[in-house]
């Protein structure tokens, strides 16, 4: 049976069916927050620990959920903050910049698909914070912008903004222009 959002809180909340309603919780979103948060921060390892981070919260906090946004808008909020609080003390302890692309790879030699990637995945490394986000939420999850601007507490003008300043700067770096 698969259990709607008003279904899970309501069980949730009755002592009984707590556990119940938090297993099908975390059946049904774990492994789109798990994706969500892989893109982010790549690694496997990391990104498990983070998804565990997220349940833990929701766990505490979902009695305090008050139902503004949808209860998947609210668990991929707090993950979104996870991954980005992740990513910053990662940051502090990793003060070595990237290399930069290499002038034979960026002049449009042949590149296989696995190297392909490889850049796009340097490439959308390079970008800020918040327009990576805003990237890989567009992007990859094909977020709604509506639903987006309920996630990140931005407008949705700005996430347009952020989201084409992050295309181009991409762009830039897969073509070294």
């Amino acid at each position: 049976m698969a259990w709607t959002d008003s279904d899970i809180l309501q069980q949730f909340r009755d002592p009984r069916t707590r556990e119940k309603a938090f297993t099908a919780l975390t059946q049904q979103y774990s492994k789109r927050v798990y994706w969500h948060v892989r893109r982010m921060v790549e690694d496997h390892e990391d990104a498990n620990d983070i998804t565990q981070n997220v349940l833990v919260k929701v766990w505490r906090k979902l009695d305090d959920f008050r139902e503004e946004a949808g209860l998947f808008t609210w668990i991929y909020r707090i993950a979104t903050n996870e991954a980005l609080s992740f990513l910053e003390q990662r940051n502090r302890r990793q003060s070595v910049p990237l290399e930069p692309e290499s002038a034979s790879a960026a002049a449009g030699a042949y590149l296989d698909a696995e190297e392909a990637e490889d850049r796009l995945h340097h490439a959308i490394n390079t970008l800020p914070a918040r327009q990576k986000q805003v990237f890989l939420l567009r992007y990859y999850d094909e977020m709604p912008y509506e639903e987006m601007s309920s996630v990140l507490d931005t407008s949705v003008g700005a996430l347009k903004a952020s989201y084409h300043h992050a295309v181009q700067k991409i762009k830039e770096q897969l073509t070294g222009h």
